[in-house]
C-alpha cells in the first residue's frame, strides 16, 4: 500500500528542496508503520501536465496506512508540509496492480 504525493513545480525550487529534504523527510521517517519512502524528481514531461516531484510512501497494508494517517507524527509532517507546499501537492493512496 502506498501513500503518493505529487508536487507541482514550486515558485522557488531551491527553497522547496531545502524544506522538503532537510525538514519534511526527517519528520516522515518518524511515522509509525512507514517502511520506506521513494522520491522521484521529474526531469522532463513528454505528455500532459508537468510535475516536479513524486514521493511514494510504502506501508505494509491499508490498515497500517490508515492508522499512520491518524498519528501525531503524520500530523506534524502534514503541518510542516503546509508551510512550503500549500497548493502544490496532491495526496492519494493506492496499491500496486500487476500489469500482465
Amino acid at each position: 500500500m502506498r501513500l503518493i504525493a505529487l508536487y507541482k513545480t514550486p515558485p522557488d525550487p531551491e527553497a522547496f528542496d531545502r524544506s522538503y529534504f532537510q525538514t519534511h523527510l526527517p519528520l516522515l521517517r518518524q511515522v509509525p508503520g512507514l517502511e520506506r519512502t521513494v522520491v522521484t524528481r521529474f526531469l522532463r514531461t513528454v505528455m500532459g501536465e508537468g510535475l516536479y516531484l513524486m514521493a511514494e510512501m510504502h506501508f505494509p497494508d491499508e490498515g497500517t496506512l490508515k492508522a499512520a494517517l491518524k498519528t501525531p507524527q503524520m500530523a506534524e509532517a502534514g503541518k510542516n508540509l503546509a508551510t512550503f507546499a500549500e497548493g502544490l501537492v496532491s495526496l492519494m493512496w493506492g496499491s500496486e496492480v500487476p500489469a500482465s
